[in-house]
């Protein structure tokens, strides 16, 4: 598509982060260090919100030294930074009070490593498989998680349900995002980034453990589009795929007028790596829940600052792409978006469910749901989703046995 047709958004869903947060010039940062220790912080409460949303700061979490918050303090625009905050707080964030987390690790067994891709950049994997071998794994789910977000944080929980279920579960963290290298939620290009993510889930597939068992693609928001445009790009090495609130669209609510538009676009050629002004909390627009709004304050990796000028228009070049092939997607789809999600298009969610060429396709929308359906909803909700989740994939996993 020309650039001139090309929308630049307003703003960028961060899932599960807490706010889009900035940093301010050093002057501000200092003035903003002492209000912060000045002030008796409780990590979602609606003084520390506003003072995180104006600062950039993270918030500080009660029960942790000094050294750790410094560590989640620091800038995360680099890799090891966002390392160093995952390895320090990692047993804080998953003893949090949600759904999520109260999936048992009995019966799952994890593994971590990094992988070195084409351009000599580490990318972080991990692994769920049922541990007991006296069973068959019943099919592979390979993620392809959010933007901003990581495999890390939400989707260990998602990842344990699955897995205690009979499903092999693999992720990555794709270049830039979470614990891989690359500068943070910095995509040049999207295409590039799906090769990235095609040649990790390729390598997979040899192994034993992935011997004629069916494989399944599981998208997430932006990783909705990241798991069609895998699929296009590959129409006949995937047994289906589970799209979350798939990024087929960004709302129209959150696009700017075309002029302003226009002058991004151009901008964006000069510097890429600019971040963009943002202007709407969107774990607001996200999370249902108002309790477990609080809690995206956890996912200390996530990127939090405002979008960079080159993502904003990789990531609407992207949906324009998806929405002209509608017609082109074969694949056994279940697709999944809350009714209310005003970060993601519902309306775009239907239209793939009636272009698809697919004759296996099952579309549910969920009354009064926002965004996140697994993260931000009462458990209620996150029960059913997963449900409806399991028996889809058990399903298709007894047509192909």
């Amino acid at each position: 598509m020309a650039s001139s047709s090309v929308l630049v958004p307003k703003f960028l869903y961060l899932p599960f982060t807490h706010h889009q947060l900035s940093r301010s010039s050093t002057k501000n940062v200092s003035k903003a260090a002492k209000l912060h220790k000045s002030l008796e912080y409780a990590v979602g409460s609606s003084k520390a919100r506003a003072f995180c949303a104006a600062t950039g700061m993270n918030p500080k979490f009660e029960g942790i030294t000094n050294e750790v918050q410094e560590i989640l303090d620091a800038n995360m625009d680099e890799a090891p930074a966002r390392r160093r905050a995952r390895d320090a707080f990692s047993e804080v964030q998953l003893s949090i009070d949600h759904y999520l987390f109260k999936f048992p690790c009995d019966g799952v067994k994890m593994k971590e490593w990094y992988e070195v891709n084409s351009r000599g950049m580490k990318i972080f994997c991990k692994s769920w498989l049922p541990e007991d071998s006296s069973s068959p794994m019943k099919a592979a789910v390979c993620y392809c998680h959010g933007y901003g977000d990581t495999c890390t944080f939400f989707f260990e929980g998602i990842a344990r349900k699955l897995a205690s279920c009979g499903y092999g579960v693999f992720a990555m963290d794709y270049p830039g995002f979470g614990l891989s290298d690359g500068l943070h939620a910095f995509i040049p290009s999207f295409d590039l980034l799906v090769d990235d993510v095609i040649h990790h889930y390729t390598k997979h597939k040899g192994k034993p453990e992935m011997n004629n068992v069916p494989r399944f693609l599981f998208g997430q928001s932006m990783g909705g589009a990241v798991a069609l445009k895998i699929h296009l790009k590959q129409p006949n090495e995937w047994s289906g795929a589970v799209l979350l609130a798939p990024m087929c669209k960004i709302a129209d609510n959150m696009v700017p007028p075309w002029l302003i538009a226009q002058i991004l676009i151009g901008v964006s050629k000069l510097l890429p790596k600019q971040k963009l002004v943002p202007q709407k909390n969107f774990a607001d627009l996200a999370f249902r829940d108002l309790d477990k709004r609080q809690m995206t304050s956890y996912n200390v990796i996530a990127y939090k600052d405002k979008p960079r000028l080159a993502t904003g228009v990789e990531l609407l070049k992207t949906t324009h792409e998806i929405e002209r092939r509608l017609e082109e997607i074969s694949i056994p789809l279940l697709i999944l978006h809350g009714e209310e999600d005003v970060v993601t298009d519902p309306s775009v969610s239907k239209a793939l469910n009636d272009k698809a060429r697919s004759c296996d396709k099952t579309l549910n929308l969920y009354k009064d749901a926002y965004h996140c359906l697994l993260e931000g909803e009462p458990d209620e909700m996150i029960a059913r989703v997963l449900e409806d989740i399991v028996s889809w994939l058990d399903a298709r996993c007894c047509k192909s046995s």
